[in-house]
């Protein structure tokens, strides 16, 4: 299926037609400012936090907008470049020198889990376009699913509940559910057993 566009640069603005479009900003005036004022809350209140205050970090991330749900653990050197484009289910983790691009709204479901120097990134350029204009995807993290440390997602590429993303390999299509991949870019090399940690009303292991 086509990764469907969700923000691109030269139809959000006002076109500019003399100079050179390399140099016209990708975003609006008030989201540029919004992102210089998280920027500043990130160096002065939530970098320097310490490691076990994540009800902290949570809170600062809702503050500028992101829906987060309970007991998230995101690490005091992890990056969110756009809390307002942030949805996260319960026991969302983000470790140190993980990364997340999102210019567009970007959902990671429950118990989702990106590794330390992992990258979500969420928009790419169109370098077709002679106005090389930014262009941005929504994308989702499926529950259970795992970003293993220095592994990267592609633009617009969406992973599967319980899917995993073995160390250092690079995401360049869509992962399917509960398999494992690996390289860069990276393929498919097994499947992965169903397990939650979460049970059913009933008390039976969710299938």
């Amino acid at each position: 299926m086509a990764r469907q566009i969700d923000y691109k640069s030269t139809e959000a603005l006002p076109s500019d037609t003399t100079g050179d479009p390399y140099l016209r900003p990708a975003f609006s005036v008030g989201n540029r400012l919004k992102r210089l004022v998280w920027n500043i809350t990130w160096l002065l209140l939530y970098r320097p936090s310490p490691r076990p205050f994540h009800a902290w970090r949570s809170m600062l991330l809702r503050l500028f907008g992101a829906t987060m749900g309970a007991h998230c653990h995101f690490y005091p050197g992890s990056r969110v470049w756009a809390p307002w484009n942030l949805i996260c289910g319960e026991q969302v983790t983000l470790g140190d020198g993980a990364e997340v691009y999102n210019p567009s709204p970007m959902t990671f479901a429950s118990h989702a889990i990106v590794s330390q120097n992992g990258y979500i990134c969420g928009a790419t350029h169109d370098y077709d376009d002679p106005a090389f204009p930014l262009v941005s995807y929504r994308m989702r993290l499926g529950e259970y699913s795992w970003i293993c440390a220095h592994a990267n997602v592609a633009p617009g590429v969406n992973v599967g509940d319980g899917a995993v993303l073995g160390l250092a390999s690079t995401a360049t299509r869509d992962m399917e559910p509960w398999t494992v991949y690996a390289g860069s870019p990276a393929v498919k090399i097994k499947d992965r057993k169903r397990v939650y940690t979460t049970t059913t009303p009933s008390g039976d292991e969710r299938a």
